[in-house]
């Protein structure tokens, strides 16, 4: 059975006020006092983030209640020096970031200018086991136009700098300010994918193949395919159905691929309008279905990823913990609804921000 790993991006925030604190560093090194040799907790682009990974799990169940045991881990390191945790994908209050010392970081900085210093955004990437680059390209060809659909459903960033933006993936829109960021079209082979990633470094426009910022691509590090759409979510159990979906598409994917059915031809113009609409309505309006690339109700959607799925998930055992996590999802919303119902009942992004630190270890 393929094996799933997360990387959750979490924000550093005072806990009376909300407001990011740059203190990654004092966290990593208390953790580092904890466990001398933990490798679960990383620094990121600028010191008001706190990165994790979870390592890789069969089992659906568990690797939810790694997320879950991660999560306070690090709520407990971080509160140690007077700071905490949030599963937020944009700080909902007004922020200036300050870059890590790093020297890659640094090189973004004076390449890119004032887009990298407005990159201070939360995600959630997952990492599903594949058994060769040519099977990983085939699966990421095959699930390209139901990235869409994940995004939608992990949307949990409609603040930036005080304001409503009126998205609920507000992050998505400024991550694709990468020049390399974004939906790609059907590579074929691996051969042809890791010649595009050549050609795109040789550019001089990248740094490295590290910088293949693409919705989904071959991991540098690991024999998986790494999808990287996702905002952070705000409740754990979210996190865990993204990453249950995702094997599933990866699952399904692969058999396509075996059985000789051919990738689908949308075109990246067409994706990147599915991308749009994702990041703008969530699950509050129509997505553009993965098999038309036209309007359609988010949860008629949904239920057509559970349908496309439903021989892998069945197969996992993960049927039942797919259909009731979609079913929750529709009830409750995803992270940016949640974020606004909060907002209408206290009125102060203040206190968004210091309910959403309960609701990151639940």
């Amino acid at each position: 059975m393929r094996t799933v790993g997360v990387e959750e991006e979490l924000l550093l925030v005072d806990p009376d006020s909300g407001d990011p604190k740059a203190l990654a560093a004092a966290v990593l090194a208390r953790a580092a006092l904890d466990d001398p040799g933990q490798d679960v907790f990383e620094k990121e682009l600028f010191g008001q983030m706190l990165e994790f990974a979870t390592h890789p799990q069969s089992d659906m169940a568990d690797l939810g209640d790694e997320i879950v045991r991660i999560r306070k881990e690090a709520a407990r390191h971080a509160g140690e020096i007077g700071c905490a945790v949030a599963a937020l994908a944009s700080s909902p209050l007004a922020v200036s970031p300050s870059l890590s010392v790093n020297d890659r970081y640094r090189w973004l900085a004076e390449r890119y200018g004032v887009p990298t210093w407005e990159q201070l955004v939360c995600g959630c990437h997952v990492h599903v086991s594949v058994e060769s680059d040519e099977e990983g390209v085939a699966v990421l060809d095959r699930i390209r136009p139901w990235l869409a659909v994940l995004r939608a459903i992990s949307a949990n960033s409609p603040f930036w700098q005080g304001q409503d933006t009126g998205y609920a993936s507000y992050r998505s829109r400024v991550w694709n300010r990468w020049p390399s960021a974004g939906p790609t079209e059907p590579f074929g082979s691996a051969e042809r994918y890791h010649r595009t990633v050549a050609e795109m470094v040789a550019t001089g426009a990248i740094l490295d193949e590290g910088m293949a910022y693409f919705d989904a691509r071959l991991s540098a590090s690991y024999p998986t395919v790494e999808i990287r759409v996702a905002d952070v979510c705000l409740r754990a159990d979210t996190a865990a159905l993204i990453a249950t979906l995702c094997r599933a598409l990866v699952e399904t994917a692969a058999r396509d691929w075996r059985a000789g059915r051919p990738a689908p031809g949308h075109s990246v113009s067409l994706l990147r309008l599915g991308d749009w609409q994702a990041a703008r309505f969530g699950l509050e309006g129509e997505l553009l279905d993965p098999a038309t690339l036209r309007p359609a109700p988010a949860e008629r959607v949904l239920r057509s990823l559970l349908e496309y799925t439903a021989h892998a998930l069945a197969d996992s055992g993960d049927a039942d913990r797919a259909e009731r996590g979609v079913a929750d999802l529709l009830r409750t919303g995803n992270g940016a609804r949640e974020q606004r119902r909060l907002l209408e009942r206290t009125d102060s992004l203040r206190d968004v921000v210091t309910a959403c630190l309960r609701l990151t270890q639940g």
